[in-house]
């Protein structure tokens, strides 16, 4: 898609929604046009009144009364448009998605780009209730992120983590209270109010564009670990200075509030780990990937509510212990085809969140206010720099082992966004110059995200973080060229047989052409044989798409009905053990080639009945091990069974046993003869099944 079709459809957005293209048609302005209002408890425009002025749902005047079924009629109304919002929202983000994709820029800083750009083009004036950012979107978005954060990794850098998360959000309020009192005015109790709603970073975009980059994972996992812990302790201490500031500095006991601190805080951690470790529990009983998903669902939100709600500690933090633990504990216990399933689910949920999240953040962001106030702006942005710097590199100072161009990172990647929006959304308007706050913070956020977001993919590159090899950019460089000169010898071929090429050219150029692409092949074999480790990359592709394409067919083979429902689950486990398995080789693709697998020191002979010996053979060769089966029979039935020789190296003696469970059923068999020479008169009930297995130690293994 060329870019001038993506402004195109990026003006027809602007279009969309500035003739009201989610309105709800009629004098209600509950609506995404102007003056954009809606009527919801956690999503609201202007909601006292609609266009003619007449009161909103649920309130009463002198003259006018709404019995019942008026109220119900106008809440479904309203229901009704919230829901084409919603829809609307979705829309926007799925185009400023694919625009991004295009553009290869971070989509959240699209999302808030195109509110800015919305809001612009149309009045909109927007109140969010913070609720709908801490209760409905922060939850998904942090579940996801503690999901997938490998404990292991989390243990190792647990103390630059916590160092940056606890004293790094304490100093950072500080040193931004200090600075915005001196530099705007504002009574210190105020400024560090101001400090406490910013001091949680919100990576999301950067700890993305990470992953594509290739940065290294200990770097990602410093990034998006202080992101996570540092969202709570920035919520729990932003409370305790509203509440010093609200009722006076003569209240403030320091005692007092570190206890409050603790308390809040470890409450929630311990809430998480309690309520993580139940529902891992549940899910490893249950074998069904919805139930389990939706047991995750219950985990993220049930860890807030309970917690912050009911028990009055950290939410966020519960939200984080409890995806901590479900994510490394939780996945033991389910089936491969549930795992994706689970993956997959979070993935999209935060998505989700995040569309929502940064588009909102867009459209809330009135432009000419942040210019009428620059210098506030100004002293807020430099005031964030400064405190980041002092956290960033002096703490990393203290026993940290941190490369110095990591710290780089670490500082510039410090970007505001879901936290700070609904803190400063939550602020009183007994405070106090919280309309300051306000702009100050938006202005905070919109720097970092745009500013700093736009410029870390360069800052990266420029301190060569990306961990890429030269066989790599090489081997690239020679596949495209490959494949480029092959797709135009098609389409030249294609031409000549379509009588569009001559007869004559064609056989001038196809020799020449046909001697090029072959080259180029040959160029591109000569770095994979050369280079193991890209050898091994391409091959791991190649078998994921592989299983795939299987994936997909058994689907339609479902759908056609020549698989039962039962069949179709045995094989998609399959396919599915082997795509959430690390690669291990892939002889039942490669025959014999000379692949440069781990060294094979480890065989296992594993004795199943014939009935078991294709599912065994099938799951362990998707496993990629290698497999030789013999037949053979034995035993006191005198049933005839196979003899499996799996090689295998160190430490996956693990993964072979688990194949065989779920290949080798149980089943009963009535037999007539138990001893040789033996007949009962009545069939005997036999359970057979399982496999036996032997483990030996092998000093050479040769694969012909």
């Amino acid at each position: 898609m060329q870019r001038s079709h993506l402004l195109i459809i990026a003006s027809l957005i602007v279009i969309f929604f500035s003739a009201g293209g989610l309105s709800g048609c009629g004098s209600q302005q509950t609506q995404l046009n102007l003056p954009w209002q809606v009527s919801n408890p956690a999503f609201s425009i202007n909601t006292a009144s609609d266009a003619h002025g007449t009161p909103a749902a649920g309130t009463a005047t002198p003259e006018q009364t709404l019995t019942a079924d008026e109220l119900l009629d106008e809440s479904e109304e309203q229901f009704l448009i919230a829901e084409e919002i919603i829809i609307g929202l979705l829309f926007v983000a799925v185009v400023v998605g694919i625009i991004a994709h295009r553009l290869r820029v971070p989509y959240t800083i699209g999302l808030v780009m195109m509110g800015l750009l919305l809001t612009l083009q149309t009045r909109i004036e927007l109140s969010i209730s913070p609720n709908l950012i801490l209760a409905l979107l922060v939850p998904p978005l942090v579940f996801e992120a503690a999901f997938h954060l490998n404990f292991a990794d989390l243990r190792i850098n647990l103390g630059p983590i916590l160092a940056l998360a606890v004293p790094g959000v304490i100093l950072t309020t500080l040193i931004v209270g200090l600075i915005i009192t001196y530099g705007t005015g504002l009574a210190l109790p105020v400024a560090l109010v101001f400090g406490a709603l910013v001091s949680a970073t919100d990576p999301v975009s950067v700890v993305a564009l990470f992953r594509s980059m290739g940065v290294p994972k200990r770097l990602q996992v410093l990034l998006e670990g202080e992101s996570l812990f540092n969202d709570g302790t920035a919520i729990v201490l932003f409370d305790l200075v509203l509440a010093v500031a609200l009722a006076g500095t003569q209240s403030f006991n320091l005692v007092s509030s570190i206890l409050d601190f603790l308390r809040v805080a470890g409450g929630g951690l311990i809430v998480g780990v309690v309520l993580g470790t139940i529902i891992s529990q549940v899910i490893s009983s249950i074998d069904d990937h919805l139930i389990e998903t939706t047991l995750t669902s219950v985990l993220a939100y049930g860890a807030y509510l309970i917690s912050e709600h009911l028990l009055g500690f950290s939410g966020v933090l519960a939200v984080v212990a409890a995806g901590l633990v479900n994510g490394n504990i939780g996945p033991r216990g389910m089936s491969p085809t549930t795992r994706i399933v689970v993956f997959n689910f979070w993935e999209y949920a935060a998505f989700l969140a995040n569309s929502f999240i940064f588009l909102l953040i867009g459209l809330r962001i009135e432009l000419p206010l942040l210019f009428t106030h620059w210098q506030l702006i100004l002293w807020a942005i430099i005031a964030v720099l400064v405190a980041r710097a002092v956290g960033v590199y002096g703490l990393s100072r203290l026993g940290a082992d941190i490369p110095n161009k990591w710290q780089h990172v670490l500082y510039w990647g410090g970007l505001r966004g879901a936290i700070s929006l609904a803190l400063v959304l939550s602020l009183p308007e007994s405070l106090g110059s919280s309309e300051i706050i306000q702009v100050m913070a938006f202005g905070v956020v919109l720097f970092t995200l745009v500013v700093q977001g736009m410029s870390m993919s360069p800052l990266v590159r420029r301190l060569g973080l990306i961990e890429r090899s030269e066989m790599q950019d090489e081997y690239e460089r020679r596949h495209a060229r490959a494949v480029s000169a092959r797709a135009a010898y098609d389409h030249l071929k294609r031409r000549y047989r379509d009588g569009l090429l001559s007869d004559h050219v064609w056989k001038i150029l196809e020799p020449h052409l046909r001697e090029h692409s072959k080259g180029l092949a040959d160029a591109v074999r000569e770095v994979l044989t050369t280079y193991p480790s890209v050898e091994a990359e391409e091959l791991d592709t190649a078998r994921r798409e592989y299983l795939r394409a299987q994936r997909s067919t058994l689907s339609g083979l479902r759908r056609d009905g020549i698989i039962s429902d039962e069949i179709y689950a045995d094989l998609v486990n399959e396919v599915d053990a082997a795509l959430t398995q690390q690669t291990i080789g892939w002889p039942d693709l490669l025959g014999s080639q000379n692949l440069r697998q781990a060294p094979i020191d480890r065989l296992i002979v594993a004795v199943v009945q014939e009935e078991d010996l294709e599912n065994a053979f099938s799951m362990l060769n998707k496993l990629g091990f290698s497999v030789t089966r013999l037949k053979t029979s034995g035993g006191f039935l005198h049933k005839r069974n196979a003899t499996l020789l799996i090689g295998l190296s160190e430490g996956h003696e693990e993964v072979v046993v688990k194949a065989l469970k779920q290949s080798c059923r149980e089943r009963v068999q009535y037999l007539d003869t138990l001893l040789p020479d033996t007949v009962s008169s009545i069939p005997v009930k036999v359970t057979i099944g399982g496999a036996t297995i032997f483990t030996f130690e092998v000093e050479h293994f040769d694969s012909f």
